[in-house]
């Protein structure tokens, strides 16, 4: 057994001053990591132009690996390097990860590809990948290290001061994460780039970097006043050889006669003394009951990809704009107000009504509120799924009319289809026709009629503009090249000229070029929906007039009619409505979701940490982060494996999923009876006292015997 290498033990306000150290550690650490993780669904959508169940694979089995490193981190830390070196060589490799996660986000790799072409996506895609791994390796190694090395650093006598640095630990776990989602979603929406603008993932995921480098630095500096305890060998591969032995030697005795072992663990008695292998058997009553736990964390971690994803096509609009992935934040802010919330005042309360709320009860509440948290979801879906416009299918086309004209006009469309009134600088919405029916359409306006023939692509959308003046009508069929609402909650515009002059104008710091008569520009991506702009327009002189706020989700195309006194008179026609249903909706299943994390997450630690031996702690430990890890798994294959075409769908997949799970819990915690390992550890002592009284009276005896 190794002793302690104690550093130098300085005190501030009574702890150890390497405490410190170690939590602002802590706190750069998690603003790492939870910055990076808020903004990686988005990247991989957004950036790396991954389809969004592919994009969720990848999240969840990057999530996934981050908690089966711990386990190898442990095992490191215990019986090799120690923690202090463990803690260290691995946050290298973590900053290193992070660093080419931020590089490999850059879209100018290539001198001459910075279009978005394969090679410089195949670049991004390796970079990020081997980026995503170490950072994996780095955070989830270091995991089981950090908040056991901070204890380390008192003394026996400091029970006191050692729980109120576990307190400010969690502070800096909670505040980091805080910031981060707040702070790197805002830094990704912004635009760099040097030969083409984009989303700023690298600043987003630089901070990030930058911060891990910080948190490594912040804990070299503390290095000569650390207690740094020499590895003892670790208990979980301890708990695995006696197990392990156990079950070989039950094999080796089949078909043979033997006397009856009350329990299968009992077949290592041979090896292993009687105390470790009743220790184990606590574990593996709390361990059998982890098995239905991983279903809970493949609802709950769905927050940072399904959850986002969602909120990609709601309005952010707050009176200030909250991105996408900025919705994140509602959790660290429910849990900060709701732990003290619900220890002081609910459980006190469900206490004084005599309610025997156990536990485990508390989990299996848990568990419900998490499935009632994805039926929010799903509500909150159908209504995203009624305001998305329907776009063509095979063998159909769409066609919407605009009159920019000043008289009203009737459109026939042909053969003898349908007859249309379109109001002076109205529009219609989008009309659906079968491609193989539609031939043409005829215009009748005032005294004038013209007829245009059709050949219509199918599955494309079609804008037919005209306009009538006393000796014809004028006419523009255009295609409009949108197949899809647009997914990352921007805007789209686009100009139609209306007057009879050559146009040139601008909008804000985009340019749509020179424009003829009736003709119209491309769409444009507007940087800040919501916002309203100045649109610059020669006509011939230069006027001016500020757009109306765009909202989010939308594409409008703005008709460029007249310039009286330097002031441009323009018309809106909205091509595809914005996102209606508020982000706000999201917060009632994100209330759902942490209150079910509270009763679920914190007491099953505290429950497990309760009913296992003291020297056991770190196996529940790296039982219980597996289940997350295996809860990642489950979202891999449920949305690989099923069908599902609606989301709303596939929300109520996982939800049902976790209700059974959670009366499958129910039922095996009803058989669980709760135990006391402290009295059973010093049962096994009072008996080994005997035992060694029985022994020495027994030697004194022959010893005595002997002599005679």
């Amino acid at each position: 057994m190794g002793g302690k290498t104690t550093g130098k033990s300085v005190l501030c306000f009574g702890f150890p001053l390497s405490i410190f150290f170690i939590v602002i550690n802590e706190f750069c650490e998690r603003f790492s990591y939870y910055g990076m993780k808020t903004v990686l669904t988005l990247y991989f959508t957004r950036f790396l132009h991954w389809e969004d169940n592919f994009a969720t694979a990848i999240y969840h089995t990057f999530v996934a690996l981050c908690y089966l490193t711990p386990i190898l981190g442990a095992i490191i830390a215990d019986s090799w390097l120690g923690k202090f070196r463990t803690i260290l060589y691995l946050s290298i490799v973590y900053a290193i990860g992070q660093a080419v996660l931020s590089v490999g986000s850059i879209n100018d790799l290539t001198d001459h590809n910075h279009d978005g072409t394969p090679d410089t996506i195949a670049v991004n895609i390796a970079l990020s990948i081997v980026g995503l791994v170490l950072i994996a390796l780095g955070t989830g190694g270091i995991k089981p290290c950090v908040s056991a090395f901070g204890g380390d650093q008192f003394e026996d006598d400091q029970e006191k001061q050692r729980s109120t640095f576990f307190s400010l630990f969690y502070l800096s776990i909670n505040a980091g994460s805080l910031l981060s989602t707040l702070v790197t979603p805002t830094i990704r929406a912004s635009e760099c780039g040097i030969h083409t603008k984009q989303e700023c993932y690298p600043l987003a995921f630089g901070v990030p970097a930058i911060l891990m480098a910080v948190a490594l630095v912040v804990f070299v500096i503390g290095s000569k006043m650390y207690k740094k305890a020499k590895p003892q060998g670790n208990v979980m591969l301890e708990v695995s050889e006696c197990v392990g032995f156990a079950i070989k030697n039950r094999f080796q005795h089949l078909g043979k006669e033997f006397p009856k072992r009350e329990h299968w663990l009992d077949w290592a008695s041979e090896k292993y003394d009687k105390r470790l292998i009743a220790q184990i058997k606590m574990v593996l009553k709390v361990l059998f009951l982890y098995i239905p736990l991983p279903m809970f964390w493949a609802v709950f971690d769905q927050q940072g990809s399904r959850w986002t994803l969602q909120a990609t096509a709601m309005n952010g609009d707050f009176g200030f704009q909250i991105q996408p992935d900025q919705m994140q934040i509602v959790n660290p802010i429910l849990i900060v107000i709701m732990v003290p919330v619900v220890d002081s005042l609910v459980y006190p309360l469900i206490k004084k009504c005599k309610l025997n709320f156990t536990p485990l009860k508390k989990m299996t509440v848990g568990m419900f509120l998490g499935s009632m948290a994805f039926v929010a979801a799903a509500l909150v879906q159908v209504q995203i799924d009624k305001s998305y416009p329907v776009f063509p299918a095979a063998g159909q086309a769409q066609i919407k009319l605009i009159n920019l004209g000043s008289v009203p006009a009737t459109v026939q469309f042909q053969p003898q289809l349908q007859s249309v009134d379109v109001a002076p600088n109205k529009e219609t919405g989008y009309m659906t026709f079968e491609t193989s029916k539609l031939e043409s359409l005829n215009i009748a306006s005032g005294t004038l009629n013209k007829t245009k023939s059709l050949d219509l692509i199918e599955k494309q959308r079609y804008t037919f503009a005209f306009k009538w003046d006393p000796a014809k009508i004028s006419y523009n069929l255009i295609e409009d090249n949108i197949t899809a609402k647009p997914a990352d909650g921007k805007s789209l515009v686009r100009f139609i000229n209306n007057s009879n002059f050559t146009v040139n104008v601008t909008m804000g710091d985009m340019a749509f070029g020179e424009l003829q008569p009736l003709s119209v520009s491309n769409y444009s991506v507007i940087s800040n929906p919501g916002w309203s702009y100045t649109i610059n327009a020669s006509m011939p002189n230069t006027c001016t007039v500020d757009s109306k706020e765009f909202g989010y989700g939308a594409a409008y195309t703005i008709s460029l009619d007249d310039c009286v006194g330097k002031k441009l008179i323009i018309t809106h026609f909205e091509d595809i409505a914005p996102n209606t249903v508020h982000m706000a909706w999201q917060i009632p299943q994100y209330f759902l979701l942490t209150c079910a994390e509270v009763l679920f997450s914190v007491t099953g630690l505290e429950f497990s940490y309760s009913q296992a031996p003291s020297n056991m702690k770190s196996v529940l430990q790296a039982g219980w982060l597996l289940t997350v890890a295996v809860g990642n798994i489950i979202v891999l294959i449920v949305a690989g494996a099923s069908a599902i075409k609606k989301q709303w769908a596939e929300y109520v997949l996982f939800a049902a999923l976790l209700l059974v799970v959670c009366v499958i819990f129910a039922i095996m915690a009803s058989f669980y009876t709760y135990i006391d390992p402290n009295e059973i550890e010093a049962q096994f002592s009072k008996e080994e006292k005997e035992e060694k009284k029985a022994r020495d009276g027994n030697e004194k005896e022959a010893e005595t015997d002997s002599r005679l």
